[in-house]
């Protein structure tokens, strides 16, 4: 399939965007174009989108940003366990090198899976499909949910997707794969084989199993992974762990306010902290931030 961006984006945009693959690929710095280029590739919807997706290892981010700094362009550190930017004029490069979640940071094995393409007239590593599907599963906040994206996916893939990898990437999240699949049977009832038998018989047994032992553990939300506002009230005011902090997760508390602060700052995701009783106490509305320096995906 042909790029979807050279018959969008206006000249100005499509000369940065190949510019920006290759002052990397010239930095030797490995990268993988995802997001709606890859997307389109891999499943067929096309989509108009005005800016570039570039996944890389975190480990590669500062060479990243000083290899757009030696050409002249701003970058900077927008969330600093996920996510960094290039900017020139009013386009910009999203470096992405987590999840917004800080659940799945970008890996060797990502580049080892990658896929082949090409964006703008440039040959390019695409972010794998089962990959894509990972980065796309826990996007699930009131102003984006990227589940039609994951059935399509699944519909364009599932039978040659690498189902072990992929289960194993899952890890204790394995309920939110299942979520997904089962969903997929529903959107598409005829392609149920695309997802093979044994892939859901073996969730399943997990859910039998799951279900049949006692619940133990102190109280923890994981809603917050799937979205950063609408499980607000579950950890602010009745008790719940944030599963995104020690001992669930890595992220830190001042991380998480900001990252959600940054979410709520865009009028049309959420317009203010919501709770049990109405909007909590002292909480008003940040400061609009420009609608570029939030993404709620990733890919």
């Amino acid at each position: 399939m042909s790029s979807p961006a050279s018959g969008v984006l206006e000249a100005p945009a499509q000369e940065f965007y190949r510019h920006a693959l290759d002052l990397l690929r010239d930095a030797d710095v490995p990268f993988l174009v995802g997001g709606a280029y890859a997307f389109a590739q891999y499943a067929g919807v096309v989509r108009h989108t005005k800016d570039l997706d570039l996944f890389l290892r975190g480990a590669d981010v500062p060479a990243a940003r000083a290899a757009f700094e030696a050409e002249g362009y701003r970058t900077e550190l927008t969330y600093e366990y996920w996510l960094a930017k290039a900017f020139h004029d009013d386009h910009f490069v999203d470096l992405i090198f987590n999840l917004g979640n800080g659940a799945g940071p970008v890996e060797d094995d990502w580049l080892t899976h990658a896929g082949d393409g090409e964006l703008l007239g440039v040959p390019v590593k695409l972010v794998g499909p089962a990959d894509m599907v990972w980065a796309k599963v826990f996007v699930m906040d009131r102003g984006r949910y990227d589940g039609a994206d994951v059935a399509h996916l699944l519909r364009a893939w599932g039978d040659r997707l690498d189902w072990p990898r992929l289960l194993a990437r899952f890890g204790e999240h394995w309920r939110v794969l299942l979520h997904h699949l089962v969903m997929f049977g529903y959107v598409y009832p005829t392609e149920r084989d695309k997802v093979p038998g044994w892939v859901m018989r073996d969730l399943i047994a997990r859910l039998a199993d799951e279900t049949a032992a006692p619940a133990a553990g102190p109280p923890v939300c994981r809603g917050t992974l799937l979205s950063p506002t609408q499980y607000l009230t579950d950890v602010e005011e009745w008790g719940y762990k944030d599963a995104r902090l020690p001992p669930f997760g890595g992220l830190t508390p001042e991380q998480i306010e900001r990252w959600t602060d940054g979410v709520l700052a865009v009028p049309t995701l959420l317009p203010r902290r919501i709770s049990s009783g109405g909007p909590v106490a002292g909480a008003e509305p940040s400061a609009p931030r420009p609608p570029t320096a939030v993404r709620e995906g990733t890919a």
